[in-house]
């Protein structure tokens, strides 16, 4: 019988470890990071598969002064409010998925003391995404938008990867949807072709342990909620109800 446990002599191992303990980190130290740590954790994360071994994802990595000025152009964007909305969810979101980012709002604004009818100072975090929230590395993600919704599972395997693969070197990441908006900003910006677009934005760097938004947690629905288990041969089971 084939065995899962890992080398610690336990069923939970380097990797399950490493996954429970990535957070979305919105606050970041000083401490750089060198463009030989960006592209190890790069590197890695090309071991993430994809259709036919298409690979379709492509990764624009900002620090310093152009990461700066890329800040800035979105800021100025934002603050002119001159793009459409994003429509990240359906309108209505489904109920039970509306209950979670209700939720997620409650911990996150209550995290940074904000009332969540202040929609001036939620308007003031937002900012910080264009900052990177203050960490030394901003990433774009970006892919071919001739591709379908299945090349772009494999961005999104891929982005794990890449998150994965960073909390397994002691380094902080937070995916960044908001940059979806702004691609006309960011293709301007890094001169994208015009068959490119913005899937979404990272911040990567070493979270400061002190920041209050850094150590939320969001809670997990149990596995016996989102699982349909089907042919195994636990005592009672049966084929499914009709």
């Amino acid at each position: 019988m084939a065995s899962c446990e890992m080398a610690s002599g336990g069923p939970e191992g380097v990797v399950d470890r490493v996954l429970k303990a990535r957070r979305s980190v919105r606050a970041y130290t000083s401490e750089a990071l060198s463009r030989a740590q960006v592209l190890d954790v790069l590197r890695t994360a090309t071991a993430a598969p994809s259709n036919s071994n298409t690979q379709p994802w492509r990764v624009h990595v900002l620090a310093g002064a152009p990461k700066k000025a890329l800040g800035e152009a979105l800021l100025r964007s934002f603050q002119k409010d001159d793009l459409p909305a994003s429509a990240h969810f359906p309108d209505p979101l489904p109920a039970p998925l509306r209950q979670r980012q209700s939720d997620f709002a409650e911990h996150y604004y209550g995290a940074l003391g904000i009332d969540r009818q202040d929609a001036e100072a939620r308007a003031r975090q937002t900012q910080r995404n264009f900052d990177f929230f203050g960490a030394p590395v901003g990433l774009i993600f970006s892919i071919d938008a001739r591709l379908g919704r299945h090349s772009w599972l494999d961005l999104g395997l891929f982005v794990q990867s890449v998150m994965i693969a960073a909390k397994a070197r002691g380094i902080d990441t937070c995916p960044q949807v908001s940059f979806a908006r702004f691609h006309p900003v960011i293709a301007a910006h890094l001169r994208m072709p015009p068959e490119e677009v913005t899937a979404c934005g990272m911040a990567m760097g070493f979270g400061d342990p002190d920041a209050r938004v850094n150590r939320m947690h969001m809670p997990r629905q149990g596995v016996e909620a989102f699982t349909r288990m089907i042919g195994f041969d636990e005592p009672g089971a049966g084929p499914p109800a009709e």
